[in-house]
């Protein structure tokens, strides 16, 4: 995505640091920037203007603060440049937990805003795609132990071979033109709603 066509949501109470925040941007080519001040109804306002990229800068934030923001982190999923004056150890494990992008100390400079922006969406996109792979290979695992259960289930009852089981699954879900888990798990749910007590 090119920086002008992204919608950059600064959170920033200071408004003359978000003026910095606002002129490093507009100066790297990002022409959508909306300043949020006032931190009443933040997810709400957050939700109505959806950011491509959210940037917070919290000049001297308290665990309260820091929690809040780690809140909402973990409720937008977006990327999330945060950037603090001070800092320690809990606060930076707790800023990656949630999921924050990139999480800068005393490194409010506004030539450094667009490198550290275009970090943090890459960070993100990087996070996200890792998520999305986990999530597919959590997926293919929860398919294969289905279908295993399938096999299993057909080799009891009909007395076949574990390849045999596979092919009579395969055949099925080419006959009824669906996917070889959804005859699996139709299969499961049949079998544990004749025999409920059964080792299904």
């Amino acid at each position: 995505m090119k920086p002008n066509s992204l919608n950059v949501l600064v959170i920033d109470e200071n408004r003359i640091r978000a003026s910095i925040i606002e002129e490093g941007l507009r100066d790297a080519g990002y022409d959508n920037v909306t300043i949020i001040a006032d931190m009443t109804g933040l997810a709400r306002r957050i939700t109505e203007i959806n950011p491509d990229v959210i940037v917070i800068d919290l000049e001297n934030p308290n665990r309260d603060v820091l929690e809040s923001m780690f809140q909402i982190s973990r409720a937008v999923n977006r990327p999330i440049a945060m950037f603090v004056d001070k800092s320690d150890e809990a606060s930076i494990e707790a800023a990656v937990d949630a999921g924050v992008s990139a999480y800068i100390v005393d490194g409010l400079r506004q030539e450094r805003v667009r490198p550290i922006l275009k970090m943090a969406i890459s960070r993100f996109n990087a996070f996200s795609r890792l998520s999305r792979e986990l999530e597919e290979a959590r997926g293919e695992l929860e398919n294969r132990k289905l279908i295993e259960r399938a096999k299993g289930l057909l080799m009891r009852a009909r007395g076949l071979s574990e390849m045999e089981a596979y092919a009579l699954l395969r055949r099925t879900a080419m006959g009824q033109n669906r996917k070889i888990v959804e005859i699996a798990q139709s299969l499961v749910t049949a079998a544990s709603l004749l025999d409920p007590g059964g080792d299904t």
